[in-house]
């Protein structure tokens, strides 16, 4: 590391420190000062449990494939979820999605990365679900990029790129239906890169509702020699 990386390092842990002091993080559950998710707050997050369909993670009743995944299956090998899309979870998703609380990622991110533990997905490479440019440019940033270079860091998978929204479509959360949602992305992803030939790439996202996207995306990248696709989304929506 050179001497100028250094000095740059070592100004941003003061700067932190000295903004921790002036303005300490709050937990966004119960208020209380010290980190956005104290303890009790984390132990209390709704978490997604068995039995949930195997290829979309939708909550079951029973061990077994859900009605939609046998009728119209998805083009992704499995998607996994932690957490139920409720409380806690929802209120920190949003903000760092929709109110640039840009922050929040570094906690979902290690809440994210410590769930791959118990999934055993197989991955090669990582890739984000990518925004349509246009959408990016407004939002300033990419909440799912954010969230995939957390896990990058915390498990030394390298984090890919390559993988674009070609077709600005409107938001998946206004979309009435799963049906809806599949036509809605449908062609709406590329891969515009090299080296997928019989590698395995996991998606990160921030929540999985239906999983249109998280297929859309499988699509893409199995048709460029994708072996696997699978998605890890922070929340389900039940």
């Amino acid at each position: 590391m050179t001497t100028l990386a250094k000095a740059a390092g070592l100004f941003k842990g003061i700067a932190k420190e000295a903004v921790d002091i002036l303005f300490p993080p709050k937990c966004v559950g119960c208020s209380k000062e010290g980190d956005f998710l104290c303890s009790v707050c984390e132990r209390s997050l709704a978490r997604l449990e068995d039995p949930y369909c195997p290829t979309c993670a939708q909550p079951m009743r029973s061990e077994a494939t859900c009605q939609r995944c046998q009728e119209s299956p998805l083009d992704i090998d499995g998607i996994r979820s932690p957490f139920l899309m409720e409380g806690v979870i929802r209120i920190m998703i949003h903000r760092m999605k929709y109110n640039d609380f840009r922050a929040l990622a570094t906690v979902l991110g290690r809440l994210l990365s410590s769930s791959m533990d118990a999934y055993l997905i197989p991955a090669d490479f990582l890739m984000a679900v990518p925004l349509h440019p246009r959408r990016e440019r407004r939002r300033g940033y990419n909440q799912s990029l954010l969230l995939a270079r957390e896990v990058s860091m915390s498990k030394g998978i390298p984090l890919a790129k390559g993988l674009v929204r070609v077709k600005d479509a409107p938001p998946q959360a206004r979309a009435a239906d799963a049906e809806s949602r599949r036509a809605n992305v449908k062609d709406a992803f590329a891969f515009r890169g090299t080296g997928l030939d019989g590698r395995r790439v996991l998606l990160i996202d921030d929540v999985c509702t239906t999983g249109a996207t998280l297929g859309a995306c499988a699509l893409a990248l199995k048709n460029s020699g994708a072996a696997a696709v699978w998605g890890l989304t922070l929340a389900r929506e039940a």
